[in-house]
């Protein structure tokens, strides 16, 4: 069973070398699928993005902000199965649920970078079945750990592990920057530190990954609003502000 998938970035080259069945790359950029499928070696090839053919299975690693789209575009060439990978969960189930509702349906959500892997994916199932277990078996057997969440559970909690710890990530970032104020290795404390290793691992991401968890989780506006709350807070309060944290 050969799978397809849409979309030769990050995610879609770590599914691809995750799991066991030949793989047929498609991405907006030719060049990028060809090159994808040329890593990956004999068992991967590049296919156009409106390609005709009709696949075992079709995997969606393309930004969340295409993906209903793409899968509503790409699910009819699936034989068994629609997966994706791309960072939230409820839409594109819904969005597999309308194109192929007699298909096996899963989203896959790998909670790091490509070049973190293996690491633990978290695993949402609208239907199961043979080509999708053997997917599971595929991702658990290259090391890592699968976890199942509802999708809802899972769009929810992405809000803070995702929207809102990059905001507050960058909102640091943009505050040290804004200072222009350099600070010396000797001076710096052990919260400082960790704070400006996360900002420089944030910042070696890609831009627009970032303003896509943004768009489709926020994040920003909460991490705004406790700012403000943080900075009219009397110092005399900041008791019953760390209590309300500690509930």
């Amino acid at each position: 069973m050969d799978v397809l998938v849409v979309g030769a970035g990050e995610m879609g080259r770590w599914f691809a070398a995750a799991v066991t069945p030949d793989v047929a790359f498609a991405d907006a950029d030719r060049a990028r699928a060809e090159a994808a499928a040329d890593a990956l070696g004999a068992r991967a090839r590049a296919v156009p993005l409106d390609t005709t053919e009709s696949f075992g299975i079709v995997c969606l690693a393309v930004p969340m902000r295409v993906a209903s789209a793409a899968i509503a575009e790409h699910a009819g060439t699936a034989q068994q199965a629609v997966v994706d990978v791309t960072g939230s969960m409820r839409a594109p189930l819904d969005a597999m649920a309308a194109a192929a509702p007699a298909r096996e349906r899963v989203s896959f959500h790998p909670l790091f970078g490509g070049d973190a892997a293996p690491g633990t994916v978290a695993v949402s199932t609208a239907a199961s079945g043979p080509a999708t277990d053997g997917l599971r078996r595929d991702i658990e057997a290259a090391g890592n750990d699968l976890v199942d969440v509802e999708p809802d559970e899972h769009d929810d909690a992405m809000r803070t592990i995702q929207g809102r710890t990059h905001a507050a990530i960058l909102a640091f970032a943009l505050a040290a920057d804004a200072a222009e104020a350099d600070v010396p290795d000797e001076l710096a404390t052990p919260v400082y530190e960790r704070l400006d290793a996360l900002a420089e691992r944030v910042l070696d991401g890609t831009p627009r990954v970032y303003a896509d968890i943004q768009a489709t989780f926020d994040g920003a506006r909460d991490i705004a609003a406790a700012a403000e709350r943080l900075a009219n807070t009397d110092p005399d309060d900041y008791d019953a502000l760390y209590d309300d944290v500690r509930k």
